[in-house]
């Protein structure tokens, strides 16, 4: 028994080492281009935001808009009041629903970290994300011509985000920022790299090409759906992402599961049903579900 424990032991350190040794970079530089962007430009890319309204964009201000959501460094409750700020000022909602939808799913120091997935699947994260945050404001444009889609009166009771990075000496906001991103990212990568090695060892890689690969419609639905429980932390889920595509998930699936992870994590969900009312909450879930679907399809029809 202990000689059988021993030999798992082995085998989990190697698959995990070998996990470690592939992504850690992109893990520690995405934290370190993270910290940098959310203690030295935040404020400008807010400021960028707000200066929008003063230009005549109408309808294009959407695509400002959805490229700034993914530049922000901020998690969805620090959103929050951001976008009720803008909202209070008479932004139209359209740019904002275009800024929320593309900050829930991306981030700079998510960007870095879905590098160690290939270029490919870079990009294709990134275009998938951008394009999200067009489709959510052009929705809401047309759909919600006539009453409000946002309702920002109660975001205050469940947690206004303040700003940390407050220390007089910029070095030391910056490291501490550092430091922040290390505790709140570590223990998820750590955990998601020990499941990427259990997948490695036990799961056999036809199994994976057969969920997530061959069936192109199941394997899309069922990586939609495995994205919700899997979705804790960005980073890690980047190691079980660079899994699964060895063992054969399709790029439509993973890109499935990189939209509907983030749109529809506990924490995220929480923070936007303080925004939206019932029924619009809803459409705010089948909207992400369809989304990642046709997404996913599409990705898989051209590269297949």
């Amino acid at each position: 028994m202990l000689e059988i424990l021993r030999r798992e032991i082995i085998y989990f350190w190697f698959y995990f080492s070998i996990q470690f040794s592939q992504i850690a970079v992109y893990w520690v530089l995405g934290m370190f281009l993270g910290s940098l962007i959310s203690v030295f430009g935040r404020d400008k890319l807010h400021s960028m935001f707000a200066a929008m309204r003063e230009k005549d964009l109408g309808l294009f201000g959407i695509v400002p808009a959805s490229l700034i959501g993914i530049t922000s460094p901020l998690c969805m409750y620090g959103t929050i009041p951001i976008a009720a700020s803008f909202a209070g000022k008479g932004m139209e909602e359209d740019w904002l629903a275009a800024f929320m939808m593309s900050s829930i799913l991306l981030n700079p120091q998510l960007l870095f970290y879905s590098a160690a997935l290939g270029n490919t699947a870079l990009v294709i994260r990134f275009v998938s994300c951008f394009l999200c945050g067009i489709s959510a404001g052009l929705l809401v444009r047309f759909f919600f011509r006539g009453r409000s889609f946002f309702n920002f009166s109660g975001f205050n009771e469940t947690g206004q985000s303040e700003n940390r990075d407050t220390d007089p000496n910029i070095f030391l906001r910056f490291f501490k920022n550092l430091l922040r991103n290390l505790r709140a990212t570590g223990p998820a990568f750590l955990i998601g790299i020990s499941l990427a090695a259990l997948f490695q060892r036990y799961v056999p890689e036809e199994a994976v090409a057969a969920l997530f690969g061959r069936q192109r419609a199941f394997g899309l639905l069922m990586a939609a759906t495995v994205g919700v429980p899997l979705y804790v932390c960005g980073g890690g889920t980047i190691p079980l992402l660079a899994s699964w595509m060895e063992s054969g998930m399709s790029l439509g699936s993973a890109s499935a599961f990189m939209i509907t992870g983030p749109a529809m994590k506990i924490t995220n969900i929480g923070a936007v049903k303080i925004i939206l009312r019932v029924k619009d909450f809803c459409l705010y879930i089948a909207f992400s579900i369809i989304f990642a679907l046709l997404t996913g399809f599409l990705i898989d029809f051209s590269l297949g």
